[in-house]
């Protein structure tokens, strides 16, 4: 039953075949037996309750499609009765007082939450490496990362802990792990789902999204994620739609963009090679391939890493030992106080990018830098509309190699930011973007290791998104292949 597609689940649940409360207690006895590190904090009770609360609703007809459903939510949106720490000492024992947007809608369509999951430190991170909980484990080889930030929702899915996870991308980080740990994952159009309750790192960046088995699944989560939200200043005014509409059109005549950039120096083999026979796939399904450019590519590192620790060094500025969250307990005054308080609170990689955030901010260097990456986001974004004209959807790899080992980039924070050379720029020009199981590299020791490949689409394309990955997983059986175990 848990290696059931969401879908197959609703259809389960609908026709009365298995109940919410079965379903939502496989689950719970799946995640207590799991040793990924995955979930944060978990509660049977509460879980238990929505479940029987599901069925209430099942039973007299006024269901949803996602009514029922367990999902498991990233330790980044609040949750009024689970803790919600974005994997941080600074929120060890923070329990939210509401509930963020995104929850909100999944409770009102009648989800039930398995728990929290685990992340990298306030979405810090390319590894999961960066919780102050400790790292998550990819589920196809324990000795990988599952990628970052979201590592706990990618991980969970690919080990099937839970058929459904909210994640969040503020520069690849729902399409990097879903890459690495073999599932499906997308990162809607800036400003599609609401930030209110997303404990914030770039305001600018961030925009949730959901992971799971497949891109039927992921139109399923949008449709109740997605939506105007008067509480989000950036919020887009949008009718609202049914993501999974165009899910069987066929690909006849489909031109993708390959962009030259993505293929260049630094992308190991055996991820090329997966990324080009999905591309072959393509072309077999009636697409046809196109050779773009992307030449601001190499300039969205740099960019990213002024503008993303800009913001977070202005957002992170609130947890100051006052009003909630950590405190020292050994000070002599109040900026005493403040200074012990964010040493003791903030692990090492969060600290780094406030650091550089407010350096860049600083008076005499605000206009070299901070001003120079906004002009460089506008060239980035600029790039991609020059390439739409050219084609309808882009492709290629999300990261440079499959996942590395435990520990591997620790020491190395550059690389590890190095790491997201494909997703970054996507985020900087606040496109869709999303990521689909293609294949198998090779890990250090030789074991299978999963490869994604990334599908980006012009503003507010996410239905003709999932559209083309729903049709290469008809093809294909990547995506419903699972770790040894499961």
């Amino acid at each position: 039953m848990h290696t059931k597609t969401l879908k197959e689940l609703s259809d389960l649940l609908h026709a009365k075949e298995i109940s919410a409360t079965e379903l939502a207690s496989l689950f719970l006895a799946r995640i207590h037996a799991s040793d990924l590190n995955a979930f944060l904090h978990v509660d049977d009770e509460l879980t238990l309750q929505q479940a029987r609360q599901a069925d209430q609703r099942l039973a007299a007809g006024d269901a949803t499609a996602l009514t029922g459903i367990p999902i498991a939510h990233k330790d980044i949106f609040v949750t009024r009765d689970w803790r919600s720490t974005a994997a941080s000492k600074m929120l060890e024992n923070y329990v939210s007082p509401f509930d963020a947007t995104v929850v909100e809608r999944f409770n009102q369509a009648g989800t039930v939450t398995l728990g929290k999951l685990n992340c990298d430190e306030f979405a810090m991170g390319s590894s999961n490496e960066n919780s102050y909980f400790g790292a998550v484990k990819n589920p196809w080889d324990t000795s990988a990362i599952p990628g970052g930030s979201s590592g706990g929702s990618a991980a969970a899915i690919a080990a099937r802990l839970a058929p459904a996870a909210t994640a969040t991308d503020t520069g690849g980080s729902i399409r990097q792990p879903a890459a690495l740990c073999g599932v499906t994952g997308i990162k809607p159009t800036y400003g599609r789902v609401s930030r209110f309750g997303m404990i914030a790192f770039a305001s600018s960046l961030d925009q949730g999204g959901p992971i799971a088995q497949t891109a039927e699944d992921c139109g399923l989560l949008l449709n109740a994620m997605c939506g105007f939200d008067e509480r989000d200043s950036t919020s887009v005014e949008r009718p609202s739609e049914d993501f999974t509409r165009e899910l069987n059109a066929p690909l006849q005549g489909l031109r993708i963009g390959i962009p030259r950039e993505y293929f260049g120096e630094g992308l190991a083999a055996d991820v090329e090679q997966a990324v080009r026979a999905a591309l072959t796939e393509f072309e077999k399904l009636g697409a046809t391939l196109v050779d773009i450019s992307l030449p601001k590519t190499a300039l969205s590192i740099p960019t990213y890493y002024v503008i993303a620790p800009a913001e977070a060094s202005s957002n992170l500025s609130r947890f100051d030992g006052v009003r909630y969250g950590y405190r020292a307990s050994d000070y002599k005054d109040l900026s005493d106080m403040y200074r012990k308080t964010r040493a003791e609170g903030f692990g090492d990689e969060v600290k780094r990018r406030i650091l550089v955030g407010a350096y860049v901010l600083s008076h005499g260097y605000y206009d070299a830098y901070y001003v120079q990456a906004q002009k460089i986001r506008r060239l980035i974004a600029q790039d991609f509309q020059q390439a739409f004209t050219q084609c309808d959807v882009i492709m290629g790899p999300v990261a440079p190699t499959v996942a590395w080992d435990l520990g591997a980039k620790a020491d190395d924070p550059v690389a590890n930011y190095l790491a997201d050379i494909y997703t970054l720029s996507t985020s900087l020009a606040g496109l869709p973007g999303m990521s689909i199981p293609c294949g198998f590299g090779q890990g250090e020791k030789n074991g299978k290791r999963p490869v994604g490949l990334q599908l980006i689409g012009n503003y507010f394309a996410e239905a003709k998104l999932l559209n083309v990955a729903h049709q290469y997983q008809q093809a294909t059986d990547w995506h419903a292949r699972q770790p040894a175990g499961i």
